[in-house]
């Protein structure tokens, strides 16, 4: 078997390749204009979060073992250098169509950046007094001398660093001072209209601090003042053998978490050799850990303009799905009152719903009845993300009031929201639900919902028996991701899938051997062989000259010995096609080995973010739905499922919503490349623009689903 390698494959640059073809959407005129200001704080956020977990983890390796060869051929030292390099061309192109493309057409349509030195003298007033009563009481001047060492400012903060001249009170002579700006201090403010001369007008707060800063030193002279931000190592680390506490032990790390080693400094452009060096030097970086940025220092606090500025017409059309549980099965009428029980309806037939084109409501509602119906008995849930305001934590919290038996298995390491799931921890155990946190060393990234239910009448006369209604997602408990991100969810009442949701949450909350399931693929246990079997299936009936296809659609593909099974497939003659959105190793369309291999990237309005499996199955057509990437964490060190679609019309919506519209898509679509970049699909002179996510918004409107 060849072994592919190309330096495009190891995570890091796959991720800053995927940053790119977001920020490609920045760039893309066929989008709205205030929407391509949301790509462009898309990416900054991106790139936060890959500098304190991807680049804090390659500098750590850095310290001990920088000649270690382990990306692709490359030593830890040249695979750092690669990613930032990179890194630096992304920003730079990042900034450049801020400065030369985004920035200018917002102004022709009345939206403006107003700079300090543009202002007149009623604006300079104007933010003068703004600078004296809203923002100076919170700013705290600190002077770096012997007595002052420089402080260590926080993880992604905004600061300045100013340069001084001149004695102070006590007489010491005044060189450098740092002014951190609070996090409570808006980052953009819009200026009064009738000041501002145009529709809307907004000011920076690093404007606000570079102007007026001298107010923090009264009689002292300003040399200079320069805003730069720190982004810090933010991995939690956890020792799986010592821990004997899991929220305790997190509880006690996650208040240094903004104190890490630092990673990167970001600076404006202007900010002199001398100050960049001192900064560098004071955070110990190197120059290449330094990006000197020509615009405001951190992109993403524009991403709040877009939601101050009323112009339907620069943003995408807003869509509403509908909640009418009625309309959640394929071929039903919109005749149901919202009163409706939603458990009648499961217990008719399982239900299929594809956020954000179909409401995340009918999850909700499903929580409220089962929290307040007296015949439920036991509500079991698994959460990763919900966020700080949850209405389904709510409904879980009025459950367990009501004497419902409630079981939570809440993933506390779920990255950047440990601290809201700890605080919804607490309040879960205050009414007396039962908290567990899964296993220690096996992050709970299932997502699966159980109501128990006594019915009468089930089994005989006079009879009663437990019924199991269960809700199985590709995505979070999260309403508010749910109007951006695509997923599909199942609800339904097959006592096959029911039960072996039972025995998933009774190996999570327990301890015992593995519990086989009939339907379930389960990771760590039964996943991965069970994708390996069935990818070797369509080989096999290639060989003997028959059908055989393989559709997966996933946000990432990193694990190896899929990789390698799929190039067998392919030189078997499965023909394979894979939508992944993020990460791909695998290198397609390399003659002899993954010829018959195609990959294609979506980046469009929504986060493709469903995981599909479609097994060609002579005929058959399986199709299943999953919480879980193909990579390693997935598939071997996390507590995933995947799912059955059974109904053989919602398998149909499955294949056509999920897989085929996007398969056609000409014009959101990236195709990977055998060396591994990626081209954007254009549609030929003779062929309609094809837009999967658009398509279905059209779809779901026709039909009903969206008003």
């Amino acid at each position: 078997m060849t072994k592919l390698a190309i330096p495009i494959l190891n995570r890091e640059i796959g991720i800053l390749e995927f940053n790119s073809r977001v920020l490609a959407q920045a760039e893309d005129a066929t989008n709205p204009l205030l929407e391509r200001l949301r790509f462009l704080g898309i990416v900054s956020s991106n790139l936060d979060e890959f500098f304190e977990v991807r680049v804090a983890g390659l500098k750590e390796q850095l310290k001990t073992q920088p000649n270690k060869v382990e990306y692709d051929g490359l030593s830890i030292s040249e695979a750092y250098e690669k990613v930032t390099d990179y890194a630096h061309t992304l920003v730079k192109r990042q900034y450049t169509v801020y400065r030369d493309i985004i920035k200018p057409q917002l102004s022709q349509e009345g939206i403006q950046f107003i700079a300090a030195q543009e202002w007149n003298p009623e604006q300079e007033k104007w933010a003068h007094h703004f600078f004296r009563s809203e923002l100076l009481p919170l700013l705290t001047p600190i002077a770096l001398d012997p007595a002052h060492p420089f402080p260590k400012v926080a993880n992604k903060s905004l600061n300045f660093i100013v340069s001084l001249d001149g004695k102070d009170a006590f007489g010491r002579r005044a060189r450098l001072a740092v002014v951190q700006a609070p996090r409570s201090l808006p980052r953009v403010v819009q200026m009064p209209k009738n000041l501002a001369r145009s529709d809307y007008g907004f000011v920076l707060l690093s404007s606000f601090v570079q102007s007026f800063v001298g107010d923090l030193f009264p009689g002292l002279t300003i040399v200079e003042c320069h805003p730069f931000r720190v982004t810090r190592n933010s991995e939690l680390y956890v020792s799986d053998d010592e821990v004997t506490d899991l929220r305790k032990a997190l509880q006690g790390e996650l208040p240094t978490r903004h104190l890490g080693d630092a990673v990167r400094l970001e600076t404006s452009i202007d900010t002199p050799d001398a100050l960049l060096n001192r900064l560098r030097k004071e955070l110990n970086l190197e120059i290449q850990d330094c990006y000197r940025v020509d615009g405001p220092v951190n992109l993403l606090r524009l991403s709040q303009v877009p939601d101050l500025v009323d112009r339907p017409t620069l943003k995408y059309v807003q869509y509403r799905p509908k909640s009418s549980l009625g309309l959640t099965r394929p071929g039903q009428q919109d005749s149901a009152a919202p009163e409706d029980s939603i458990i009648e309806k499961i217990r008719q037939g399982d239900i299929l719903l594809h956020h954000p084109y179909e409401s995340f409501e009918p999850v909700l509602q499903l929580l409220r009845e089962a929290s307040n119906d007296p015949d439920v008995l036991a509500i079991k849930q698994t959460v990763y993300r919900t966020g700080d305001e949850s209405p389904v934590m709510d409904a879980l919290i009025q459950a367990a009031r009501n004497g419902k038996e409630v079981t939570v298995v809440l993933e506390l390491l779920a990255r950047f929201d440990e601290q809201t799931n700890i605080n919804w921890a607490a309040k879960l155990e205050s009414v007396g639900a039962h908290v567990v946190y899964g296993v220690v060393g096996h992050k709970c990234h299932a997502k699966m919902l159980l109501v128990v239910r006594r019915e009468k009448g089930s089994i005989g006369k006079g009879k009663s028996r437990l019924v199991r209604y269960a809700h199985l997602g590709t995505g979070n408990y999260h309403p508010k991701t749910a109007k951006l991100y695509t997923d599909f969810g199942l609800m339904t009442c097959d006592e096959s899938i029911t039960n072996d949701v039972h025995l998933v949450f009774q190996q999570l909350t327990g301890t015992a051997l593995h519990l086989e399931t009939r339907e379930l693929w389960e990771s760590p246990f039964t996943l991965l062989d069970e994708l390996i079997s069935h990818i070797r299936m369509e080989a096999k009936a290639a060989k003997a000259g028959k059908k055989a296809l393989i559709i997966a659609k996933m946000n990432a593909l990193l694990e190896p010995t899929i990789i390698a099974e799929l190039y067998k497939a392919s030189q078997a003659g499965v023909k394979i096609q894979l939508i992944v959105r993020g990460v791909c190793a695998l290198q397609p369309g390399v003659k002899g080995i993954s010829e018959n291999i195609t990959v294609r990237s979506i980046i469009g309005r929504f986060l493709e973010h469903h995981r599909i499996y479609y097994f060609y199955a002579d005929g058959e057509e399986l199709v299943y739905l999953s919480s879980a990437d193909w990579m390693e964490r997935n598939l071997l060190r996390r507590v995933e499922v995947a799912f059955p679609i059974k109904d053989k019309k919602l398998k149909k919506r499955v294949i056509n919503e999920g897989l085929k519209i996007l398969l056609k898509d000409n014009a959101t679509a990236w195709k990977m490349q055998p060396n591994g970049s990626y081209l954007q699909s254009k549609p030929r002179a003779n062929q309609t623009p094809v837009i999967g996510q658009l398509e279905l918004l059209k779809q779901f409107a026709l039909k009903g689903r969206l008003r």
